[in-house]
């Protein structure tokens, strides 16, 4: 028996291989009435008229997982898969808002392994991965794209690793942290930058945006532990939403 769900996206992590399912995005987002629902296993780069951006809201069935007992963990029927309009941008505080906890900690003592916070004193920085470490992404990679089944796309190329390790220093109600971003849209938007402007440029934008415009104009963070090991916790999206009035007190 499947149940439907609806959530609005908010997480899009960065693609890994599974030896089961081959390229598989871990992907959440938030129901109307503010719940979170964790989406696997999406293998995004196979969806075609369904794939889904940040913001838009997603109608899909799903059974409870077998070897994953996190409350949110939907095991998602891919082929239900129904995208719609984005959240507009005047709603989206209204229900991210309430969400909002003051740490990671605190999301987890309440019983959760998804959470928002509002970070203060945040930095990014990058740092060039080894040249060991990147051809051993681009081996998995390439693996994870010929573990094709008998429907699956067969026009995918193998992704190339991030040459950059892109980090977040930053403070919450429990201290400061350090944390390696793993939002897939830093990913895409710095390899589309560098196309267009050059590899330096594009990490300066970067820099830019999320050193500068977010933090002045609010920026959140999504956070999500791991299911094997619950009490690590990683930086899953940034995201652009406006402060509520009252919330920097919570930090």
């Amino acid at each position: 028996m499947l149940t439907a769900c609806r959530v609005t996206v908010l997480v899009k992590a960065l693609p890994h291989p599974s030896r089961r399912y081959g390229e598989t995005v871990c992907c959440a987002g938030v129901t109307p009435s503010g719940e979170w629902k964790r989406l696997y296993p999406i293998r995004f780069r196979h969806l075609r008229e369904n794939k889904f951006a940040r913001w838009q809201w997603v109608d899909f069935r799903y059974r409870p997982p077998t070897n994953d007992r996190r409350v949110e963990s939907c095991h998602v029927a891919e082929e239900t898969i129904a995208v719609s309009a984005k959240l507009p941008q005047s709603e989206r505080l209204r229900l991210l808002g309430p969400m909002i906890a003051p740490s990671a900690a605190h999301a987890a003592a309440a019983g959760h392994s998804l959470a928002l916070i509002r970070p203060l004193n945040t930095r990014f920085h990058w740092r060039p991965k080894n040249s060991s470490l990147i051809e051993k992404e681009r081996a998995a990679y390439r693996e994870a794209v010929a573990q094709k089944g008998l429907f699956d796309r067969d026009d995918l190329r193998a992704l190339e690793p991030l040459p950059y390790h892109f980090r977040f220093s930053y403070h919450d109600a429990n201290g400061p942290h350090h944390g390696t971003c793993e939002d897939w849209e830093t990913s895409t938007t710095f390899w589309k930058w560098r196309r267009e402007y050059g590899e330096t440029s594009a990490l300066e934008r970067l820099s830019g945006i999320y050193n500068d415009e977010y933090p002045r104009r609010g920026m959140i963070f999504a956070m999500g532990n791991m299911a094997k090991r619950p009490n690590i916790w990683l930086l899953l999206g940034v995201i652009r939403l406006d402060p509520e009035p009252g919330q920097l007190d919570l930090l």
